[in-house]
């Protein structure tokens, strides 16, 4: 019987395949790549070991060709895919119709050279229809497509691997540069220096209730004598005054108190109302951009969990292919759409005729069609959720709701504008209603509940009429300062990544990803943080690389890279031009030319300013991270410090700090060694001794998290570095009971029995074998809970003064200040919450509510 061997990269795309095809079909994955350049010196062959570019793995001088390998992981399944192709009268090969599908189809060709007839076959759909159709019409491998994606391995092998060593070099060892790392780390570190340089600016402004018979509504004071009132917009973030050539009014707290005494004693008359009906069209399908900024902004999902949540989904056949830049639909998703809207919201929700969708991105991806429920009757979301779980689910709903609604009708409404004067003040509140909510009703972004967003967004005015007069029942002043730009987060940041055509969207993922491992950036909430580090690594890279971290130059590369994948461009001629330059210098002059001129004691410090003798202080990126210094005493910097709250007057308070040197709390009676209370990258800690030749490794122990530094004493830090703390034995496993201080807090342990401690009632350094016994007695509790467990520790509110809680609670860990309760964002683990952060949460959960 004869038997066809399709190849596919993934085993649960294989699986799904497997389960529309019979009999005389095999099935299999390659798992993903089976060749590619050498990782190591041990992976090169021994045939090329010698070569000087063998390291490299591109012979630059033999038209830049590539040295591919089958690594050892790889070769047990290329075996296993010979001996499958030994009973293959035909072999299909069914990678993802992209350049890297592309590219996996043409390596398998290379690497088990067939000898039966070879038929690519591309679907953006796993359902039977698209196998059957895919099969039924199948092409030859595109080696454009090949050639485009080579092209792209090879340049950034080429900047990765003569970069990164003079980096090593002429900074740290470690480092890395890369394409499109580098540039998203300029974006970030750019985004800070504006943060660093901004000066805020205070202005103030009244609000006034007015009302008309029992029906009452806020308005915000406009203009004063015909001169506006100044806002956010019109001061200089330079330095936190007005613009140049202002023109607006600016008041202070005395002035705009004295405004509200003399507007009380005015009447108010409405002087304009203005009414405007409006339509709002509902937003494109998703493509790969758009779907990770909003599972990042809906789902708190990271860039890489949405991209690996959305590959399961594809794999199993609920969703289109996930990495494209279309937003066009096929007829069948058109129909599958309308007759669900049909029947779920009624068909006065269907308009006329179906909506179309262009595509905005030039050239976009291979995969012709946007994310969306695969086939023509879409799966229920609630059979996803059965099927692979919450977290596919809500990502599948997400994709569900958003293709219904650009298949509905616009949402309808008016807007209404009154104008209120008061004085010679003129107060101006706006409103708007939504007569028909159309597509609202199935999707509203950045929202998980559309009935509750409609709700929100509707502000309702009460019907007033030119010279009608209105009661005053409220005039207050309020006092604003404008906000430095806000941080990048994974959903702001790939969006401007695509505004600026830097990458690919299925790319973005991973490069985000790199950077937070790296120790280039780090999280503050969902905001994005460059280090210290990475501020030195993008200043060296713009004035040595200048070309590499240029964005346009960055975002032509793949307008080239989309000619080659045509046929209208020539890889050899690209590679050249890149590597030896056209005009410019190309990469190997640039490298050739740092190795000469870069000078490690400039590149590796930031100016952070001068003290009042003129001495500089600054942050100097040394062997094993950055460090404060004013060129005789070094301060270590606090892990998580952003370079913008880096300020002068804290930067001379570390160093202050550093050179009182450590503080002696006294002498530990047993050994007779002092104890000293130090403060490193990680926090305050304790230390038994000074570090000597014959006392390398003196004990230390960090504080518990309720343990203020300056209140702390000798018994105190004594306790501290007694922990681990060995308390008696555990009669349930006859397991010797151990207190201690750990990453995530003060915990017991007995054998394979663990509990946290509640610092609030029990310590680690004095918690009693009898209490210990108790609790760790007490179930572990699992699923619904009755009381929230306290997790973390965090200090006292910098205002209120209020003891700051982690406790795990019904829905999930939360912070919480014994009055206010704000969630903890689901990428954020606990114990990576500061009291910073937990300040931040709890500030944005009141205006939450206060603005609802």
């Amino acid at each position: 019987m004869s038997k066809k061997l399709i190849i596919v990269e993934s085993p649960t795309k294989a699986k799904t395949i497997s389960k529309f095809l019979g009999k005389g079909y095999d099935v299999c994955s390659s798992y993903g790549h089976i060749r590619d350049l050498p990782d190591s010196a041990k992976e090169i062959p021994a045939s090329v070991k010698k070569e000087p570019w063998a390291r490299l793995g591109i012979n630059i001088d033999k038209d830049f060709e590539p040295l591919y390998i089958v690594s050892s992981e790889k070769k047990k399944r290329v075996k296993e895919l010979k001996d499958l192709l030994k009973n293959a009268d035909e072999i299909y090969l069914a990678t993802d119709e992209d350049r890297e599908g592309e590219s996996i189809s043409w390596h398998l060709l290379e690497v088990l050279k067939p000898k039966v007839p070879v038929k690519r076959m591309v679907f953006h759909e796993i359902t039977k229809d698209a196998i059957q159709a895919a099969i039924n019409s199948p092409r030859d491998v595109d080696m454009h497509l090949v050639e485009a994606q080579e092209t792209r391995r090879v340049v950034d092998r080429l900047y990765g691997y003569t970069v990164s060593p003079l980096l090593w070099k002429k900074m740290a060892p470690r480092l890395s540069a890369g394409r499109v790392q580098s540039v998203v780390l300029r974006l970030l570190v750019e985004r800070e220096r504006e943060r660093i340089s901004f000066r805020s600016g205070t202005y103030w402004d009244l609000k006034a209730t007015f009302a008309k018979d029992k029906q009452e509504f806020d308005a915000e004071l406009f203009s004063f004598k015909g001169q506006r009132i100044a806002s956010g917009k019109d001061f200089d973030a330079g330095n936190g005054k007005l613009a140049a050539n202002s023109k607006v009014l600016l008041l202070d707290a005395a002035e705009s108190d004295k405004l509200k005494v003399e507007l009380k004693k005015q009447t108010a008359e409405v002087s304009e109302v203005d009414t405007k009906p409006y339509t709002s069209k509902p937003y494109a399908p998703f493509t790969t951009s758009t779907i990770q900024q909003e599972a990042n902004r809906k789902l708190r999902f990271s860039a890489q969990r949405t991209m690996r949540l959305a590959q399961t989904l594809y794999e199993n056949g609920y969703i289109t292919y996930m990495r494209t830049d279309s937003t066009s639909l096929s007829a069948e998703a058109i129909d599958g759409a309308r007759k669900i809207i049909a029947s779920e919201f009624g068909k006065e929700y269907l308009p006329t005729a179906p909506r179309e969708y262009k595509t905005k991105v030039k050239n976009a991806q291979e995969a012709h069609e946007a994310i969306r429920p695969a086939g023509s009757n879409f799966a229920d979301p609630q059979d996803v959720k059965k099927a692979l779980g919450e977290d596919e689910f809500k990502l599948y709903e997400m994709i569900w709701k958003r293709m219904l609604a650009c298949q509905m009708k616009d949402a309808e409404g008016d807007r209404q504008s009154v104008s209120v004067k008061l004085g010679d003040a003129l107060f101006k509140a706006s409103g708007k209603t939504i007569t028909f909510p159309g597509f609202l009703r199935a999707y509203v972004e950045g929202s998980d509940d559309p009935e509750a967003e409609i709700a929100d967004q509707e502000k309702i005015l009460p019907v007033v009429k030119v010279a009608e007069q209105l009661s005053t029942k409220k005039l207050d002043t309020f006092e604003h300062k404008t906000q430095s730009p806000a941080r990048y987060t994974e959903g702001s940041l790939i969006k401007e990544l695509e505004k600026r055509g830097i990458g690919r969207p299925s790319t973005w993922a991973s490069v985000v990803n790199l950077v937070l491992t790296r120790t280039y950036a780090f999280k503050k909430g969902t905001a994005l943080v460059p280090s210290f580090l990475a501020q030195a690594l993008v200043g060296l890279l713009e004035n040595y690389f200048t070309n590499l971290v240029d964005y346009s130059f960055t975002a032509q590369l793949e307008d080239d890279l989309d000619e080659i994948s045509l046929g209208k461009s020539n890889r050899l001629t690209y590679l050249t031009n890149f590597y030896h330059g056209n005009g410019h210098l190309g990469l190997k002059a640039l490298v050739e030319k740092g190795e000469e001129t870069i000078d490690p004691r400039i590149v590796c410090g930031l100016e952070i300013g001068h003290d009042t003798n003129g001495v500089k202080l600054e942050v100097r990126i040394g062997r094993y991270g950055p460090f404060l210094t004013n060129g005789e005493t070094r301060a270590a910097l606090p892990e998580e410090l952003a370079p913008d709250e880096l300020t002068m007057e804290r930067a001379l308070e570390l160093i202050a700090t550093a050179e009182r040197g450590p503080e002696s709390l006294g002498i530990e009676p047993d050994s007779g060694l002092p104890v000293f209370l130090k403060t490193g990258r990680y926090g305050p800690y304790v230390q038994l001794g000074e570090k000597t030749e014959d006392y390398p490794k003196p004990k230390m122990a960090s504080l518990l998290t309720n343990q203020v530094p300056a209140e702390l004493t000798l018994d105190n830090a004594i306790g501290l570095l007694s922990l681990p703390r060995k308390i008696g034995t555990f009669p349930d496993n006859n397991e010797e009971i151990v207190a201690a201080n750990g990453r995530f807090g003060p915990y017991l342990k007995a054998g394979t029995e663990t509990r946290s401690l509640n610092l609030a009632n029990h310590s680690p350094v004095t918690v009693s074998l009898d209490e210990a016994i108790e609790i760790l007695r007490t179930p572990k509790t699992r699923g619904r809970q009755t009381v929230a467990s306290v997790l973390k520790e965090l200090g006292a509110h910098p205002v209120s003064n209020k003891k700051i809680q982690i406790k795990n609670g019904k829905y999930g860990p939360y912070v919480t200040d014994g009055k206010l309760n704000a969630s903890v964002p689901k990428d954020k683990s606990p114990e990576e919450v500061t009291l910073e952060d937990a300040v931040n949460l709890l500030s944005l959960r009141a205006d939450q509510i206060k603005n609802k």
